[in-house]
């Protein structure tokens, strides 16, 4: 059958992808003379990747992070091979003949994957060296490998684990790997996240790679004045309703109605990103008027307290998506309330 175009959706993911440019510019200037890459995984840490890349590569982006192989296509819709690094690297042939083929360059992570490089012809790469995170990446001592000296390097790469804090760990991290740049000889180095930028131009080396902030991210307080908001979530009222005294809303009646009052069901759930956690302290807005979230939320419906407004059917809310503070009210970190969001969202930019 012929499908005919969807009615406007219920909800809304809208992007001000001018304040993404903004944010990848400042990023760039601080990092001083590095210049700065951005992190586009996750489908652009949850935003849509046909959104960001086109504002990235407006700002002045050439660098460009996924973590997946398979969000290597939606990338290369925007922009070449050579400007695409792969995090996971290369696991097997398979990999590494697409790698091949489209120009992407791996991040090689252990012994292993440099030698399926190798064995796959090889090429240039980056490489990845473990400083302290213990996560991904060759360890120092393991540099001096044979499998390691025969890659063709263009930039080693470490992961900063506490960028976001002021410890030590900061600092054992840039000698770590200052000492490692000294076993490999590639062509730049990089080891500054969104919150490395903040810790100065100790961190910055050649290439910073920013990924939260360019989103809207506060990951360092110094970032505040520097990041603007990006993702405004909307959603619709899908029926207004008077509740008495004693009634009760929403899964197990967690809420009862203390007085008369009025409540909103929104087109908004734990589907769609925002999980219950948002429900004890959690509100939306409209126009101007704090909505406190009432009951529990639920896979699809939120529901609202819009006693003493002229809220009706139709109407859209607003949810506060300040990510610092959305973290704070939800204890969920910046990083998921991004990347949690669905894809019912109409993506608006």
């Amino acid at each position: 059958m012929n499908i005919p175009d969807l009615p406007p959706a219920t909800l809304r993911l809208r992007i001000d992808t001018a304040a993404l440019a903004d944010n990848w510019r400042a990023l760039d200037k601080l990092s001083g003379n590095a210049r700065a890459g951005a992190a586009v995984k996750a489908d652009g840490y949850g935003l849509g990747i046909d959104h960001v890349m086109p504002a990235l590569l407006g700002a002045g982006a050439r660098q460009f992070f996924v973590a997946h192989w398979s969000e290597v296509p939606g990338v290369l819709a925007h922009t070449d091979g050579g400007s695409i690094a792969v995090l996971h690297g290369v696991g097997n042939a398979q990999e590494a003949a697409f790698a091949q083929a489209t120009g992407v360059l791996p991040i090689i992570n252990s012994l292993y994957q440099a030698q399926v490089w190798l064995e796959a012809g090889g090429g240039p790469c980056h490489l990845m060296v473990d400083t302290g995170i213990n996560r991904l990446g060759v360890e120092p001592c393991k540099l001096g490998d044979p499998a390691i000296r025969q890659l063709q390097v263009d930039t080693l790469l470490s992961h900063l684990a506490s960028a976001d804090e002021d410890t030590e760990q900061n600092r054992a991290q840039l000698h770590a790997f200052r000492e490692a740049s000294q076993q490999v000889q590639p062509k730049a180095l990089s080891l500054a996240n969104s919150a490395g930028i903040a810790l100065g131009a100790d961190y910055h080396f050649d290439l910073t790679r920013p990924g939260l902030a360019l989103y809207g991210g506060i990951p360092r307080e110094t970032l505040c004045d520097a990041v603007q908001q990006v993702a405004y979530v909307e959603a619709a009222v899908l029926q207004v309703r008077e509740l008495g005294a004693g009634d009760k809303v929403g899964y197990n009646a967690v809420f009862a109605a203390a007085r008369p009052m009025r409540a909103a069901t929104v087109s908004l759930g734990y589907a769609d990103g925002i999980l219950r956690s948002w429900g004890a302290e959690g509100a939306m807005q409209h126009d101007g008027r704090r909505l406190p979230i009432i009951g529990r939320v639920s896979m699809d419906m939120i529901i609202l307290d819009c006693t003493d407004t002229d809220l009706s059917e139709g109407d859209f809310c607003n949810l506060s998506y300040t990510l610092p503070q959305a973290s704070r009210i939800s204890g969920l970190s910046q990083y998921e309330l991004l990347t949690l969001l669905g894809n019912r969202f109409e993506r608006v930019s």
